[in-house]
């Protein structure tokens, strides 16, 4: 039989044990070792049995195991001490706070966006890196003290557990996650009733939500969740499964993550007096729905569409972490104008002005479908990606968008992804303190003993999923054989999307079996991963890998481990000797399983893509080589990696872990640790990301949102639509070069053809007659732009040099604007002037996408090319 009603029977905590009930409620638990301590001691096979989680400890703990802990005088002094600890750690001055005391300007909040949130396997509502890295944002922003409100989506079923077939085939259960049993509380209005925001829907129907907060240590992490009895069941299954259902669910969950998160922060901040966010961050194009709600708040106070949108622009940040565009979402326009329509969302936003926002209007772009980033990247006066690499490739990417400008112009930059250390690291590493002083038989010792570890739980979890495949456990004997505590051990966990190449290292199965049977430097490999429920190729790869797996040759060598989440990285990444990334370049937009692994002293081996094209070192690891140049077969590209794979593996990490000195260790190996440790680790760190944030992004993005007061607004709005309308009739009409100092440019006034000569260090003079219409100066910037040039002319490595109003207008409207251009570089060099829109709230010259370049039409010096 099944019950009627569902509910939760909570322990009652003698008094001198309540401060457990805010130690477990706070999730700062997952990552201060002292307080898991405490928890565990309380009841250690409870402890491993509810999967360290402390609230289901504690509903676990029998009342005589609390009355004997509740005359416990040693551990109600390590509980005051802890509960001690965490007050001092959620009101204390920490580093912004500093810095605001120094006399920064810094936002008073900010709300960070994401449709998922890795920050403990106690609340899993993550699918992988980009949930992860939110939940990283989250902890490295409460332990530097940032105001940050963490805003997502409370997912009843999650993402989804792995299982596998007998045959190796990924199967998927979705078990069912009751609110009350995880560590959040719902958020309540006054008289006690459960907060709720809502959305309306096409045939005058409603989305309703209401908001259940996780406390991660000082930031507050609001998830919305509309199984409430005021839906109607397709409306209570919106937030069922993190990336599930058809295009229409997905749009919902979206536009409840945007707007209704935004009505979440206002109804949280109104009920506990947190600070107005100041700056929106955007994490991926899931939540750009944000934007349009912010922007129905000003339409709602009278301001005009484009004055609304200029002051949302100025405090949101955009984060893209997407590298192709098959990872972006996009919707058939016709569903979302009619979810934005008369009877839809925002009433005052008209549904073609959503619309614009999420248009292709770029070449190769597709006018039916409405793109998320797109819209977030128009939202946003600030975007980035996630790696200097993937910044770099999200500006090739998104150059459609801001026609006119070179790639590396567009106005995307970016912030290296880091990983929170206290989550990360293993207590043992931590131990180890400064690990440049550390003997090396210490530093092996430890290597060993987390080594030592991940076998034993690789064996544990091994054992488990052959159950679970339907093997008897007398079939299983052999498990215990499983891997070595002395055998170089590499790992490989992530997402299952083809890019990432999860079964490269099967691309020669023989040569690969020689290397795991190696008679005196053999290896051993540990693989885990999920294919998206949808992916039926990701799927392909999983079963063939577990298949090489199963092999009774090899199956103590190498193995697949299913259901990969943060319980098992914790393992993994510090268990292994080397972290193995073999990424299709450039399609990895960071990749921080490697940054983890890096903390801990396990080595990296990864192709040059994302952090690791950024930081590598060959004190840190190894480059695979790529062969970029065969791009176009996919077939041989993977052959030839491959094989640089197996040959790196081969000739220089299996010999170099093998070769012991005088001592017995393997000297030049501890010696990568410790620089990885002492060298690589600082970088890595969510909290140097935050920081980032915080100076680069939060700190300019609250300067424009307070410089943006609904006048000054509204001015930027008309300026910016007179500006667009008589861009037309701005030109270069005219350019001229005279060479001011050293040789000259091809002989003097109106030269500057090709085939024109200077010397290293020399000065021309540039004069350009410019047309501009009904604009005046002070609403343009005209340039110069010189640099290297190809054979086919174009100019790389840019710079640009000022130029300025000497005169005009002349009878015909002309403007003659003069400067100097330094000739610093040798070689092939070349130069031409363009006019851009100016104005002092821009954050980039390239914000309208405008500029204005000489016609060939444009007579003698519309370029000087010096070879």
């Amino acid at each position: 039989m099944k019950a009627i009603r569902r509910f939760t029977v909570r322990p009652v905590l003698p008094e001198p044990l309540q401060p457990l009930s805010d130690l477990a409620r706070n999730l700062r638990w997952s990552w201060h070792t002292e307080t898991r301590e405490l928890f565990e001691s309380a009841d250690p096979a409870g402890w491993r049995a509810t999967g360290r989680d402390p609230v289901r400890l504690l509903g676990a703990v029998s009342a005589a195991r609390l009355a004997e802990l509740a005359g416990d005088r040693p551990f109600l002094d390590r509980l005051t001490a802890a509960a001690a600890d965490l007050d001092t750690y959620l009101r204390g001055d920490r580093w912004y706070q500093e810095r605001v005391g120094q006399g920064a300007e810094l936002p008073a909040a900010i709300g960070y966006f994401s449709p998922e949130f890795g920050v403990t396997a106690a609340l899993p509502q993550y699918s992988g890196g980009l949930g992860i890295l939110a939940g990283d944002h989250l902890k490295a922003a409460s332990d530097l003290g940032v105001p940050l409100v963490g805003v997502g989506l409370l997912y009843r079923h999650g993402y989804f557990r792995q299982s596998l077939s007998r045959d190796g085939w990924q199967q998927e259960q979705y078990p069912l996650l009751d609110p009350n049993e995880l560590p959040v509380t719902l958020l309540r209005e006054p008289d006690g009733t459960p907060a709720q925001i809502a959305l309306t829907l096409p045939g005058h129907r409603s989305l309703r939500a209401c908001v259940w907060q996780a406390q991660v240590g000082r930031v507050p992490l609001l998830m919305l969740d509309s199984d409430v009895e005021e839906n109607g069941p397709g409306e209570r299954e919106v937030t069922d499964r993190l990336y599930g259902g058809g295009s229409e669910h997905r749009l919902l969950q979206e536009m409840l993550l945007g707007i209704g998160g935004v009505r979440a922060v206002r109804t949280y901040c109104r009920l506990t007096g947190h600070p107005a966010p100041e700056v929106f961050h955007t994490n991926e194009g899931h939540a750009g729905f944000l934007g349009l709600e912010r922007i129905g708040e000003l339409v709602a106070t009278g301001l005009g569409f484009e004055a609304s949108l200029e002051a949302v622009r100025a405090g949101t940040v955009f984060t893209t972490h997407t590298p192709v565009p098959a990872g972006i979402d996009r919707f058939d326009r016709e569903l979302v104008a009619r979810h934005f329509g008369d009877d839809g969302e925002l009433p005052g936003v008209p549904a073609e002005r959503v619309l614009g926002l999420g248009v292709e209007t770029y070449p190769g772009g597709e006018p039916n479908l409405f793109n998320m980033a797109a819209m977030g990247l128009r939202l946003a006066q600030r975007a980035n990606g996630v790696s200097t690499l993937h910044g770099a490739v999200s500006r090739r990417m998104f150059a459609g968008l801001w026609p006119g400008f070179d790639p590396s112009e567009v106005p995307i930059t970016s912030v290296t992804n880091g990983v929170h250390a206290p989550t990360w690291v293993a207590p043992e590493i931590a131990r180890l303190g400064d690990a440049e002083r550390v003997p090396d038989a210490d530093v092996w010792a430890v290597r060993r003993a987390l080594r030592e570890q991940l076998v034993a739980e690789v064996r544990t979890r091994l054992h488990a999923s052959w159950r679970q495949r339907g093997a008897e456990a007398a079939e299983l004997g052999w498990i215990d054989g499983v891997l070595d505590p002395d055998v170089l051990t590499i790992g490989f966990a992530r997402r299952v999307p083809s890019y990432k190449r999860l079964t490269l290292m099967l691309r020669d199965r023989e040569r690969l079996t020689e290397l795991l049977l190696h008679p005196e430097r053999p290896v051993q490999i540990v693989v885990a991963g999920k294919a998206h429920p949808a992916d039926d190729g990701g799927k392909r790869l999983v079963r063939e890998l577990v298949r090489f797996a199963d092999d009774p040759r090899v199956r103590h060598r190498i193995v697949f481990l299913p259901d990969y989440g943060m319980g098992m990285a914790q393992k993994l990444y510090p268990g292994c000797d080397v972290w193995l990334n073999n990424p299709l370049r450039p399609l990895e937009a960071c990749g921080t399983s490697g940054m983890k692994a890096a903390l801990n002293g396990c080595l990296n081996l990864s192709v040059l893509d994302g952090w690791w094209d950024e930081w590598f070192e060959p004190d840190f690891g190894w480059a695979i080589p790529t062969a970029d140049g065969s791009a176009a077969d996919e077939n041989r590209r993977d052959e030839l990696e491959a094989n640089a794979l197996y040959e790196l593996i081969e000739d220089r990490v299996a010999p170099r872990f093998y070769d012991r000195g005088g001592s017995g260790l393997p000297d030049r190996w501890i010696e990568m640790v410790r620089r990885t440790l002492v060298s690589l680790g600082p970088k890595v760190l969510a909290g140097r990301m935050v920081r980032e944030y915080v100076e680069r992004l939060y700190a300019p993005a609250a300067a424009a949102h307070r410089a943006l007061d609904a006048d000054t607004a509204s001015e930027l709005a008309a300026w910016k639509y007179r500006t667009r309308t008589l861009w037309p009739y701005v030109s270069v009409d005219h350019v001229e070069a005279v060479a001011a100092t050293g040789a000259g440019a091809g002989g003097g006034a109106g030269s500057g053809g090709a085939g024109g000569g200077a010397e290293l260090g020399s000065t021309l003079s540039l004069r350009v007659s410019v047309g501009l219409g009904e604009l005046r100066p002070e609403d343009v910037d005209v340039q110069a732009v010189a640099g290297r040039v190809g054979a086919d002319d174009t100019i790389v490595d840019a710079q640009t040099f000022p130029l300025k109003p000497a005169g005009g207008p002349d009878l015909d409207g002309r403007w003659v604007y003069e400067g100097p251009l330094a000739l610093d570089r040798t070689g092939p060099y070349g130069y031409t002037v363009r006019v851009l829109p100016a104005h002092p709230l821009l954050a980039t010259s390239a914000d309208l996408g405008l500029v204005t370049l000489p016609t060939e039409a444009t007579g003698e010096g519309a370029g000087v090319l010096m070879r």
